[in-house]
């Protein structure tokens, strides 16, 4: 097993910070359904608050059959993986995710505990591998990733 190094986790920091802003913007974008899944491999698997769905098709599937998002990142962090260069990274994000038109977009007579409309807390895992298909990176160049593995789950 390989050792990191302070390059190893200021990169993958990079890469990680990188990955959070443009999954989420990819996410909350019109565009979600086509673009979503560029970030996952027909063997990535996905847990959606319990229930998992495999590969592009999968994640395809769910997105096309939510309302529309909006998120709101709070905090995210990231851990190297050591064993191969560059490593995988773990990443958890948390923050706050609103499906549809958020509260205002609600009819007046909307019970307070309906989840479309209101902002949710979640936490969210992802295990990110180095794209073996993506062009070689330079020394201090953040590596492409993929989505290996995703966990997503409402707080409360």
């Amino acid at each position: 097993m390989s050792t990191l190094t302070q390059n190893d986790i200021e990169i993958a920091t990079r890469a990680a910070e990188n990955f959070t802003r443009l999954y989420y913007s990819t996410y909350d974008s019109p565009t979600r359904v086509d673009d979503l899944p560029n970030f996952y491999r027909a063997n990535s698997a996905l847990t959606w608050n319990g229930r998992p769905f495999e590969g592009i098709e999968g994640v395809r599937e769910l997105v096309s059959g939510i309302p529309t998002t909006k998120h709101e990142v709070q905090s995210f962090d990231c851990h190297p993986i050591p064993g191969s260069q560059p490593p995988s990274l773990l990443v958890t994000v948390s923050g706050t995710v609103t499906h549809g038109k958020g509260p205002a977009g609600n009819p007046a007579n909307t019970p307070r505990h309906e989840v479309e409309g209101h902002p949710r807390v979640f936490s969210q895992t992802f295990v990110l591998a180095p794209d073996p298909n993506a062009p070689p990176t330079k020394s201090g160049e953040v590596a492409k990733y993929y989505i290996t593995a995703d966990a997503l789950r409402f707080v409360g």
